[in-house]
């Protein structure tokens, strides 16, 4: 698993027009993807990163500032561009595996305590950012 996390001082995604999730002030974008053997572990490993981790002004934690998180799915997190002019897709989980795990990283926020906004799952998201610093951070359970 692998979680794309940017620090921002608001983000949004909308589908079809409309908001459907949003961070209001300092939090994190965490754009999450899924490789075909994550699982329970993964989930865990990946929630309390971006729970714990201090990458917020003041070397805080998203649970020491009371920030929010907006958590939008991204399976292009496992595009393989080594060959050819073509990202392949094959290492990314496909939706009926990746969704129920992108669903339990937002549960396992909530559950220490993470307020959380989401997108939509598979569909056409617009997402906007203003990245704070820039600070972006790439989590990936498989790097140990």
């Amino acid at each position: 698993m692998r979680a794309l996390l940017q620090r921002v001082d608001s983000a949004r995604v909308l589908v079809d027009g409309e908001v459907v999730g949003e961070v209001t002030g300092e939090g994190l974008l965490a754009l999450v993807g899924v490789t075909h053997d994550d699982g329970a572990e993964q989930v865990a490993h990946v929630a309390r990163k971006i729970a714990h981790l201090r990458i917020l002004r003041g070397e805080r934690s998203v649970l020491d500032a009371g920030a929010d998180v907006l958590v939008v799915s991204q399976f292009t997190l496992y595009g393989d561009v080594r060959r050819g002019r073509r990202p392949t897709w094959s290492a990314a989980a496909p939706g009926d595996v990746a969704q129920p795990l992108v669903d339990a990283v937002v549960s396992a926020l909530r559950e220490l305590g993470v307020t959380v906004a989401t997108g939509v799952f598979g569909a056409d998201m617009r997402v906007e950012l203003t990245n704070d610093g820039p600070t972006t951070i790439l989590v990936d359970t498989a790097a140990g």
